[in-house]
């Protein structure tokens, strides 16, 4: 039985397996539509989410499988104080599987260590998305055709934004990736990060606030919300929200095969009138996520081993 809690649970092998099989299951989901017939997963979702819960939905359903669990802690016993670790034991014991977010980095480790069934790590406070992170690499492959020699623009909250964490520690594992970081001083990325990650691994990187002179380098724009949960208070919140606010006009700045991606959900970081660029393929991205969940579920259910990707 296997857990993905974080990124790196899934070696480069097991990534590119599970990212072909997404491949083939958009070109062609009937064939895996009773892949899960007679399968539940449980969907243990202690914090608010739309795309998440509902992608992982959507990607039982869609192999045939069944779905059960609550959308909010105060749903849960979690509002009576039952733990994370009770809860798992009695939800092993109904489902096949599970996709758990929390607010609490650690939770969904703390569950898988529990668990009889696999665990899926659906986000973490400010530390992983692996699920994220997967229809992240799904996206840029399908549409650059590699995940190697690419130049990423990370832009917006940078410190406090697991899928750019999760994204960073799974593009190094890739050939010639550099990355420019894009945001206020008070939103870089965090120190073990740079020096854990980044700075220990020879990584190629710089760190700008600014964002239009790098726009010519990137291959990848991903952007991401200035989170209003994430801030201790209102008002670092309200001075730091529009920092970074990409637009048409910036967009000239950009090589005609860049793309811009957003794990979503966008507040006010990319103008609307950006929808309408080629360039902006974010909504796909999301597409993506179902079917990179799907292949991650039944790559954890043990049934993909006669499948041919």
């Amino acid at each position: 039985m296997k857990h993905v809690i974080s990124p790196l649970d899934l070696s480069v092998e097991e990534l590119d397996h599970i990212l072909a099989l997404a491949e083939k299951m958009y070109q062609n989901p009937e064939r895996y539509a009773h892949l899960c017939e007679g399968k539940k997963l449980a969907t243990l979702f202690y914090e608010p989410s739309t795309r998440t819960r509902l992608s992982f939905e959507a990607a039982m359903m869609n192999l045939g499988g069944k779905v059960l669990g609550f959308s909010s802690a105060d749903s849960s016993s979690a509002a009576k104080g039952e733990s994370v670790a009770d809860t798992i034991r009695v939800i092993s014991s109904y489902a096949d599987i599970c996709a758990m977010r929390h607010p609490k980095e650690g939770a969904p480790l703390v569950a898988s260590q529990y668990a009889s069934i696999p665990v899926i790590n659906a986000g973490d406070g400010g530390h992983n998305h692996p699920t994220q992170t997967l229809t992240d690499l799904l996206t840029i492959k399908s549409l650059k055709s590699s995940l190697d020699n690419l130049t990423i623009g990370l832009c917006g909250d940078l410190k406090f934004g697991r899928t750019v964490h999760s994204l960073i520690r799974a593009m190094i594992r890739y050939k010639n990736v550099k990355f420019v970081m894009i945001s206020p001083d008070e939103l870089r990325i965090p120190d073990y990060l740079r020096t854990e990650v980044l700075d220990k691994q020879g990584i190629s990187y710089k760190e700008v606030n600014v964002l239009e002179p790098v726009m010519p380098e990137l291959d990848l724009l991903y952007m991401t919300r200035v989170q209003r949960e994430r801030f201790f208070n209102e008002e670092d919140y309200i001075r730091l929200k529009d920092s970074f606010i990409l637009d048409a006009k910036k967009m000239k700045y950009a090589r005609e095969d860049m793309l811009v991606l957003h794990p979503l959900p966008r507040v006010n970081e990319i103008a609307t009138e950006v929808d309408h660029d080629p360039r902006a393929v974010y909504f796909k991205q999301a597409q993506f996520g179902v079917y990179a969940r799907m292949a991650l579920i039944t790559n954890l259910l043990g049934l993909d081993g006669d499948l041919s990707c």
